[in-house]
């Protein structure tokens, strides 16, 4: 098969808008099911295979599978929609070419789309839009485009119109071929085309010319054509759409009820019609200034290894950093079978068999039983066996070339790891890791459980780097760490169920973060003499306040001039001011927003030295950041809460009693969406008590927007009850559930 035919392509949405029931009817109308399953039925789907995903109908991990359509092949990643575990969407989209956004014809542009979008955007995705639950009362289309143009900041392109909408939805009608489309059969696998009905052939007329109209703004010859008002042909429409799909220009919108068997094969005529090939994606490298990407080096070094005997599952794992005169340069991959492997890890999953590796090629061919460096470690390893995925299911293959999504065994890798055929050749942008926003202490009672809890908070952690496990010195307690309450909980359940073991939790922990609230001067000249060679570095500059993230929590700035401080040393000062942001002063939470301007400073020819300037720096640091008045920040989580309209006021004053702030509501039918802020720390527990207040009624998604300052009493009792933790080394209190 060629590999302009090939798709990389993932399904994401917001929490039950329906994209595995997508991914469900995509199989089945691909021939690779013969039965459709239903999420929330007693099987579940396809595509949700763990226990839990069955048993809570929702989507835990992304699940990777192959579709034949026509002549074309599709691999295909359904991804959760729940913000707890968006760094399954994050990986995937990292090594994915092309996306499907599932929106909801009623809920339209909801709070994790918003997050979605942003990790299309990161990584240049393009994507097609389709617009599900058209069966739905209050779906409305039209209204869910607008809202993507003005929310999201998208061209959508609308590709359809609805026949009908809610009880009433009966198909849909193509805007390019000018025809009704309708689902038939029990399971709407035979597509009926007919004219479109008389009734609607005005909206559809005017439908089709906003359509040209838009993409006009994207091909010369097509605006022409619209001015002179001439007949504009299918080919060029599909060719300009495809081109500005790529370039990232539009969004082509498709409509649907994937429940109800409708829409579902006009959206995969458009995945491999619209989304690029890895033919036209463009793939970025990076490497050194005499690196073997020029690929001499790297033969040298492998007939070396040929020469010494060097094993292939060699000790010598190191992590190497480029050396500080290396000059960082860019290579363009090719999607050419033929060239030196370039390949990345993109997840890591392990069972009874060994760790399997999910494994994207850009660029070669991947064969069993072949060794590949790690770019990262350098280590020579030997690729076991190659499979293909279906859900948990596995087809072992010989090989696979550029453009495929494969799983591997037999290597020991990390998620963003990239392995080469050729040793030092060149390394693939990583990915975005989010940090935690919540961690509880976890133990077991029984110590013959211990092993097996450490085993499997080893296993998780390696699997997914938002769970972050961690020993608190002061209490001796093991802290687990995550996205959200459901994201801890489900690990807790996994580790109960598939290791056997009885752990129980403490109550949540917030990961507040400090901050600095005014600058400070600072001029520190650090001397130690013991005998021989003393220390001695003198700095001098200014600390600034920014607004700084958990991604860009410091900056630092050289203005050091007339070879005051020698350049080798400028990075030691860095290095040092950043190995005190771990632990600020106010309560030993992690410290944003501090910037250095390191302006001025002096040395000794023989005393100084790179540990020295560390010293200064960290030593000026602890002494001046007290003087900058830092605060604490805590974590302002985006909350969306859907519920019937008589639930609205008691739902709001309970977000108000949790210091929350409604941002906005808007009714559509009997539904109202209420969109708040509130601290993370007013929301545990919240899904019961939402439960309550709406007899079960009310559905809500929360995400980290930003931090925020504590309010002062706040902040007092936060610094007291970390006093009195440490003083008396008390852990938490424990319970079998988050």
């Amino acid at each position: 098969m060629s590999l302009k035919n090939l798709r990389n392509i993932g399904i994401s949405a917001h929490i039950d808008s329906g994209k595995t029931t997508l991914s469900e009817r995509i199989l089945f109308y691909a021939g690779r099911l013969h039965r459709m399953e239903e999420v929330h039925d007693g099987g579940g789907a396809t595509m949700d295979h763990m226990d839990l995903e069955q048993e809570r109908g929702i989507t835990i991990t992304s699940a990777a599978t192959r579709v034949d359509w026509g002549d074309h092949q599709v691999n295909l990643i359904d991804t959760p929609g729940h913000v707890d575990f968006t760094v399954e969407v994050e990986r995937s989209l990292r090594v994915l070419d092309g996306a499907v956004l599932v929106l909801c014809g009623v809920g339209g542009v909801q709070s994790q789309s918003l997050t979605v979008d942003r990790q299309i955007k990161r990584y240049g995705v393009p994507r097609l839009i389709f617009i599900n639950k058209l069966d739905r009362t209050g779906a409305d289309p039209i209204r869910v485009c607008e809202e993507v143009r003005t929310r999201l900041g998208v061209e959508a392109v609308l590709m359809q119109l609805p026949i009908g909408l809610g009880a009433d939805y009966e198909g849909v009608i193509d805007l390019v071929a000018m025809q009704a489309v309708y689902f038939d059969g029990d399971s709407g696998e035979e597509l009926r085309r007919e004219e479109i009905p008389e009734s609607m052939q005005a909206d559809a007329q005017s439908a089709r010319d906003q359509l040209l109209e838009r993409l006009a703004m994207f091909d010369d010859e097509l605006m022409e054509l619209c001015l002179s008002e001439d007949p504009v042909s299918e080919a060029l429409i599909h060719k300009v759409v495809r081109r500005s799909t790529i370039d990232l220009d539009i969004a082509p919108v498709f409509l649907g009820s994937a429940y109800r068997n409708k829409g579902v094969q006009p959206l995969l005529d458009a995945v491999v019609g619209y989304l690029p090939s890895p033919v036209d994606s463009e793939t970025t490298a990076f490497t050194t200034a005499g690196s073997s990407a020029a690929g001499d080096d790297a033969e040298a070094d492998e007939l070396q290894d040929e020469a010494t005997g060097e094993s292939a599952d060699s000790d010598d794992a190191v992590d190497v950093e480029p050396e500080a005169d290396e000059v960082e340069q860019t290579i363009q991959l090719s999607a050419d079978p033929s060239a030196p492997l370039v390949a990345m890890t993109f997840k890591i999953v392990d069972d009874s068999f060994g760790q399997l590796t999910f494994t994207r090629i850009y660029q070669g061919t991947l064969e069993r039983g072949g060794t590949y460096y790690n770019q990262r470690t350098r280590r020579k390893e030997r690729f076991s066996r190659i499979y293909r995925m279906h859900a948990e299911k596995r087809e072992e293959v010989d090989r696979a070339e550029a453009g495929d999504i494969v799983a591997v065994m037999g290597i020991d890798a990390a998620s963003g790891d990239t392995y080469a055929s050729l040793r030092d050749y060149c390394t693939l942008e990583g990915m975005f890791v989010p940090e935690p926003v919540i961690g509880v202490a976890v133990r077991t009672n029984d110590r013959n459980d211990e092993d097996r809890l450490t085993q499997a908070l080893q296993r998780f952690r390696r699997e997914d780097p938002t769970f972050r496990v961690a020993t608190d010195p002061e209490t001796n307690e093991v802290v687990i760490a995550g996205m959200g309450e459901l994201h801890l909980e489900v690990y807790l359940e996994r580790i109960r169920r598939e290791y056997k073991v009885r752990v129980e939790s403490g109550a949540p922990q917030v990961a507040y973060r400090e901050a600095p609230t005014q600058p400070a001067d600072f001029n520190h000249r650090h001397k130690k003499q013991t005998g021989g060679a003393g220390q001695f570095a003198h700095i001098v500059g200014r600390l600034e306040v920014f607004n700084g993230t958990d991604e860009e929590p410091f900056e630092f700035e050289d203005n050091v001039v007339g070879g005051r401080i020698p350049r080798q040393y400028i990075p030691s000062v860095e290095k040092g001011f950043r190995g005190c942001l771990e632990k600020g002063p106010v309560a030993r939470y992690p410290v944003i927003g501090v910037r250095v301007e390191l302006n001025d400073g002096s040395y000794h020819e023989v005393d100084s030295s790179d540990k020295a300037f560390q010293t200064a720096a960290a030593a000026c640091f602890r002494e001046n950041f007290r003087r900058m008045k830092p605060v604490l920040l805590e974590p302002i989580m985006n909350i969306e809460i859907e519920c019937p309209g008589n639930y609205q006021g008691p739902i709001t004053g309970d977000l108000n009693s949790r210091r929350g702030m409604v941002l906005s509501s808007d009714m559509s039918g009997e539904i109202v969406t209420i969109r708040a802020q509130v601290p993370l720390s007013e929301t545990f527990g919240y899904a019961t008590d939402l439960r309550s207040l709406s007899q079960g009624q009310a559905t809500f998604t929360m995400e980290l927007d930003c931090y925020r300052r504590v309010p002062a009493k706040l902040q007092e009792e936060i610094v007291s009850e970390r006093r009195d933790a440490k003083q008396s080394g008390a852990g938490a209190h424990y319970s079998t559930s988050v």
